[in-house]
């Protein structure tokens, strides 16, 4: 008798999670000399020393013990303070909850409010990590395709009324500005979606992590803009993006008071909170991090124009200017499977890009080029995409 795979032996949702194509690629590419890594969702500055210092400083003071499932309380205080000054109005502490990075948010967000077979409407493309949570969680994802024109991805609102209406649906994901797209939805869009999210009862997963992140002004429209006090909204955001601090796993989740119990439990039962020391890094970010987040966002900004001057001189190349975050989502006419081109532009020209495939349907004609890197590094991206498409 054959003795089953240790691999039969795991759960399903487990095997079927999906495989990273953004990481296949970087796989694919990690020893070629002198590629320029254009393809993964971070910048290339370290961490600030007044933030790292922070989190040293607790580290020395021997904060290394079990510590709040909430976030410590200065934390949680002065992410009311952040909140209070962006939004320009007062908010209270017990809102928020500090998680193992964004992705835990989202982890404790989609546990909270998805049982198996509930479906969540997902517009894509979109980052996959966020599909294969909510189906890790035994829910169903419906994508709702965005419409894509030279002049903007947009959102169908009607489509997004039909399936709200569904039986199953139980969640709408809003990921604004968008990664991989730069769709940014105005006020009046953001409105409408909370008016079917409330007219069929469902709640709303808002990603803000790029909010900041925009061509003007200090910050991209949010859903605290247009709801009120109590509303079925958690709010997911990460200190990753604006303070360099992808590798320092801290972010929070925005819910209402009432949910603080629960939210404890499944922190509690996941991660047992974050350390504390490098909350204090957290603290330091708020309260001390503003203009190391309007370098960074100038930063990004000069590497998207670098990119679209580049992009631009080939009319086989079409993307939406974008309206916030810190990503061009290009297309090259003729090119439909942007895993195979990925591949292509490591060995061919030098430069690692996201394929469109790993952001799920409606993206596979697409790749995805991060700006928020030195001015350096961007122009040689820029000369060597250049070149290749001439070559094309």
């Amino acid at each position: 008798m054959t003795s089953p795979s240790v691999l039969d032996l795991v759960s399903a949702p487990s095997r079927a999670a999906p495989e990273s194509g953004i990481v296949e690629i970087v796989n694919y590419g990690r020893q070629v000399e002198g590629l320029v890594k254009l393809w993964v969702g971070e910048g290339d500055l370290p961490t600030p020393a007044f933030i790292a210092d922070a989190a040293t400083r607790g580290l020395a003071a021997g904060e290394t013990f079990y510590t709040w499932q909430r976030g410590i309380p200065p934390l949680r205080k002065a992410l009311a303070q952040y909140h209070t000054k962006m939004l320009g109005r007062p908010f209270e502490p017990d809102r928020f909850f500090v998680t193992v990075g964004g992705m835990h948010a989202i982890i404790v967000a989609v546990r909270m409010i998805v049982e198996d077979g509930d479906e969540v409407i997902v517009p894509g493309p979109a980052w996959p990590n966020v599909p294969a949570a909510i189906e890790l969680a035994g829910g169903t994802v419906k994508l709702l395709p965005m419409d894509y024109r030279p002049e903007g991805w947009t959102l169908d609102l009607e489509r997004l009324e039909a399936m709200a209406a569904a039986p199953r649906a139980k969640a709408i994901l809003v990921n604004s500005p968008a990664n991989p797209t730069g769709w940014t939805a105005d006020k009046e869009t953001l409105a409408a979606i909370l008016s079917i999210a409330r007219k069929h009862g469902l709640w709303i997963l808002a990603d803000e992590v790029y909010g900041r992140f925009v061509p003007a002004g200090e910050r991209a429209a949010s859903f605290h803009d247009v709801a009120e006090d109590g509303e079925r909204i958690l709010y997911v955001n990460t200190f990753s993006k604006n303070w360099a601090m992808t590798g320092w796993r801290l972010g929070w989740l925005e819910a209402p008071p009432e949910l603080g119990q629960v939210i404890e439990n499944l922190v509690q039962y996941s991660t047992s909170g974050v350390p504390s020391f490098l909350q204090h890094g957290g603290i330091a970010a708020i309260e001390h991090g503003d203009s190391f987040l309007a370098y960074q966002i100038e930063r990004a900004k000069r590497g998207q124009a670098i990119l679209e001057a580049a992009l631009s001189e080939s009319n086989r190349v079409s993307y939406a200017k974008p309206g916030g975050g810190f990503y061009l989502f290009p297309t090259i006419d003729g090119i439909d499977d942007t895993r195979v081109l990925a591949k292509r532009l490591v060995d061919e020209a030098g430069v690692g890009v996201a394929p469109g495939t790993s952001f799920g349907p409606g993206g596979e004609r697409f790749f995805r080029l991060c700006c928020a890197r030195n001015e350096g590094e961007i122009r040689t991206a820029a000369e060597r995409l250049a070149d290749w498409l001439r070559r094309l």
